[in-house]
């Protein structure tokens, strides 16, 4: 398999999806001995919380991922993302936006716009010099790719054939921070990085990232994106919802090995039960694993956790 990565932003502990996409990740990658880097996506200084590179290491080696190289560090290369916006700017296929946010969603709520969702409106797309002179008086502007509207599609490994409109996204944030989907590109192609893997929340965000190798003449990699792992009421995971990070299922009395074993059997992996609290479940070896894994037949629905998540309870009969 290609080389691969995991790129986790340090802002809290992780929990069992990220690990759950880790897992795959690391899995695709070692499945013919191929590499598997470790990436921290620390650009957003505000919400880095420094403890974190350390917990998040710990947390994957502790449920036997190991990854090659030095662990890169994004808030370390921001000349190169520098340079990759310098490149669109002077090809001029970026222009200078001044929405905030809440004017976005507003424009996304107006009456002629019903079904724009979070799809940029082009605001600020064909301002004149005079108007982008003004707006700058008052505010500084992000960057964003002038799309045109255009469509990428791609195979992805996970969920099959997959097409999106690219709206106009930001590639620099108006604090004049390199924003994600320029620095994934950047980094994935510097890295040598040919199969991205993922949560499935960035299923749409594909299009626009392969859009951004082309106009910046990198190689793309191939995708395969991992349903999301969400909280016994549906919700996106969060610590609200109980024990669902390692160290919390350590504390309820989980091995890191039975934490493998039921990210494994939701993948389909193993053939053991995940989701029945009050059974032992045994310790799963890592390495067959690897030679179980196949990308096609991974579960293309989201893993709903089990409710005895939400009261940090183990998952096996020797809880008591």
């Amino acid at each position: 398999m290609p080389v691969g990565r995991f790129a986790p932003s340090p802002t809290g502990r992780l929990h069992v999806g990220n690990l759950r996409t880790a897992l795959v990740a690391w899995l695709a990658a070692r499945a013919d001995d191929s590499r598997f880097l470790l990436r921290f996506e620390d650009l957003d200084a505000a919400a880095v919380l420094a403890e974190h590179y350390r917990s998040q290491a710990d947390d994957l080696a502790a449920i036997g991922i190991d990854w090659d190289e030095p662990v890169l560090h994004q808030s370390e290369r921001l000349e190169l993302y520098r340079h990759a916006i310098d490149r669109l700017v002077e090809a001029d296929l970026v222009y200078p936006c001044f929405c905030s946010r809440r004017e976005i969603r507003e424009a996304a709520r107006a009456p002629n716009r019903a079904h724009a969702g979070h799809r940029y409106p082009g605001t600020c797309r064909d301002l004149s010099t005079a108007q982008r002179a003004e707006r700058s008086a008052t505010r500084d502007p992000a960057l964003r790719v002038r799309t045109g509207g255009a469509v990428r599609g791609f195979e992805d490994l996970v969920a099959g054939p997959m097409a999106f409109e690219v709206d106009d996204f930001v590639v620099r944030r108006n604090d004049g921070t390199p924003a994600y989907h320029l620095v994934v590109v950047v980094d994935d192609a510097a890295q040598g990085i040919e199969l991205v893997v993922r949560a499935d929340d960035l299923l749409e965000s594909t299009s626009r990232h392969l859009l951004l190798y082309e106009l910046l003449e990198l190689t793309a990699p191939a995708h395969a994106h991992v349903p999301l792992v969400l909280a016994p009421d549906g919700d996106r995971l969060a610590k609200r919802h109980g024990a669902v990070t390692l160290a919390d299922r350590v504390a309820a009395g989980e091995s890191p090995g039975e934490v493998v074993a039921f990210l494994a059997a939701s993948l389909g992996l193993v053939d053991i039960e995940p989701s029945a609290a009050g059974r032992v479940v045994p310790v799963v070896d890592l390495a067959a694993l690897v030679s179980a894994l196949d990308l096609g037949a991974l579960p293309r629905e989201p893993l709903i956790l089990p409710a005895h998540y939400l009261a940090g309870q183990r998952t096996n009969s020797d809880s008591e």
